[in-house]
């Protein structure tokens, strides 16, 4: 549970991702995208999206963190640059038996969503990590990402990722996954993903399942999309089941539920609040009253 919430809270919205898929046809190359002019996006500065974190158990049922995205602009080494900055944590009465902090940044142009550098400090319990990439795309040889990481279990390394046009890290990788050109993915076929994060690179796939209308805590009822992957076995999924994340099915694009299936009980993140969109959430047709 305690490292559940941690990626979580770290990359809630960001769950398209997972280490392994079945039963699925794949297809190469990077994700089908309209398009990553600025002018074509589905979202511009400003935008900020709030996600809750819940977990269910038995007699638990409870929320037991919250994570934050924000896209601003600004100007970075010269180019006309985004920045994402996600931040989650859990709640304060969850912070009594595993304190959980996530921050990820990352600067990427707002013409190309190129990728130019990625920061995570992340505190989970008494594990740390910290990362700094910086993405070194004129090296004279080859491209590739001046890794600088540490983790209080493994200490301080300094590498050199492999770096290529479909090489993102998380929060880029997300914002580019929102342009996906929906007349372009075949449902049930698993599409390719890579994301650096720590000191590794990760092929990782998305399955689209079709179209849903979702009825989601505390926001309503939204037509989406639905995503899904098969999870890698390890210490907190179980490798049965698919993870599932629905989209809003609107120019946006944006996550307002995922539900994966753990060791011990089920994780799930909704939205909760939103500003800045740059489209009208016409996806959201009935509205929860508050």
């Amino acid at each position: 549970m305690s490292r559940l919430v941690g990626i979580l809270c770290a990359a809630a919205v960001c769950c398209f991702f997972c280490m392994s898929i079945s039963h699925a046809e794949e297809k190469g190359g990077c994700i089908p995208v309209m398009s990553v002019e600025e002018d074509s996006l589905a979202y511009h500065a400003g935008e900020y999206l709030k996600f809750t974190m819940h977990y269910e158990w038995g007699a638990i049922d409870s929320d037991v963190g919250w994570a934050t995205v924000h896209l601003d602009s600004l100007a970075f080494n010269g180019e006309d640059a985004f920045r994402c900055s996600v931040y989650g944590q859990t709640t304060r009465l969850f912070d009594l038996f595993f304190k959980v902090r996530e921050n990820f940044s990352s600067w990427f142009t707002r013409d190309g969503l190129r990728p130019l550098k990625f920061t995570r400090d992340t505190q989970e319990g008494k594990y740390i990590a910290k990362n700094e990439y910086t993405y070194l795309w004129s090296a004279p040889e080859a491209p590739y990402i001046a890794a600088d990481v540490y983790t209080s279990s493994g200490g301080r390394k300094y590498l050199e990722l492999p770096l290529d046009a479909c090489t993102f890290d998380l929060p880029t990788l997300f914002f580019l996954a929102r342009n996906m050109d929906f007349d372009k993915v075949e449902q049930d076929v698993k599409y390719p993903m890579t994301f650096a994060i720590d000191d590794e690179v990760y092929n990782v796939y998305f399955i689209m399942r079709g179209r849903e209308k979702k009825k989601v805590k505390g926001l309503g009822t939204v037509n989406t999309v639905r995503f899904a992957a098969k999870l890698l076995a390890g210490n907190v999924f179980t490798g049965d089941d698919d993870l599932s994340i629905w989209i809003s099915d609107d120019d946006n694009r944006i996550p307002v539920l995922f539900e994966a299936p753990i060791l011990v009980g089920k994780a799930s993140g909704r939205l909760e609040d939103w500003s800045g969109l740059k489209h009208p959430f016409s996806s959201l047709i009935k509205r929860k009253r508050r």
